[in-house]
């Protein structure tokens, strides 16, 4: 467990994605950022991912259902207290926490990089539940993303409740290339910066 910020705005549980783990650059950089927006920043591992730290052997992410009863425990851990409860993650751990959008105490959930559909088939939808979501999603998608790009996902079916909002150029990692004119940096700023006006 790592946790950056105090919660004076609100608290955030941040799940990583399904390849790199909690303490990694963008989830490091992005916990700063959130924490200085008034946020406590919450970060954990799926059980793959703990058990990959103790024997550093690579292993698939957990079922599904197994990482939506862990993402679960961890929001009636934190839940409650006078401060709002705000799920976010990264690809995985994002769609993960959309799942659990619906949970009581949660008031919003915000997404780095939404793994509309696994790399190559853009056939497998990741968008089901998406359709009929309730409480406010927020996802920030590179325009170039190889799991949903700007042209795929502005066909979709989505909620009114789900906003994407497209980093110009960005990957699956919200990195834009050197010819676009704009950073990784500025991207994450822009996104952090959005979800600053979305909790105020």
């Amino acid at each position: 467990m790592l946790i950056n910020g105090k919660p004076v705005k609100g608290r955030v549980i941040f799940a990583h994605g399904a390849g790199a783990p909690m303490d990694s650059e963008f989830m490091a950089d992005v916990s700063e950022q959130l924490a200085d927006q008034g946020l406590e920043v919450i970060r954990f591992e799926f059980p793959y991912m703990q058990k990959r730290r103790l024997d550093g052997k690579k292993r698939p992410p957990d079922r599904a259902p197994v990482l939506i009863s862990y993402f679960e425990e961890m929001i009636s851990e934190y839940a409650g207290g006078s401060v709002p409860l705000f799920l976010a993650g990264k690809s995985m751990g994002g769609r993960i926490a959309t799942m659990l959008a619906g949970n009581k105490n949660v008031s919003a959930v915000f997404v780095f990089g939404y793994p509309f559909h696994p790399p190559g088939k853009p056939e497998n939808l990741r968008v089901e539940h998406l359709k009929e979501m309730a409480a406010p999603v927020h996802i920030f998608q590179g325009s170039r993303d190889a799991m949903g790009n700007i042209e795929e996902v502005k066909n979709y079916d989505l909620s009114e409740n789900v906003q994407v909002h497209w980093l110009e150029d960005g990957n699956h990692d919200l990195k834009p290339r050197k010819s676009s004119g704009f950073t990784q940096e500025e991207h994450l700023s822009t996104a952090v910066r959005l979800i600053g006006e979305r909790i105020r």
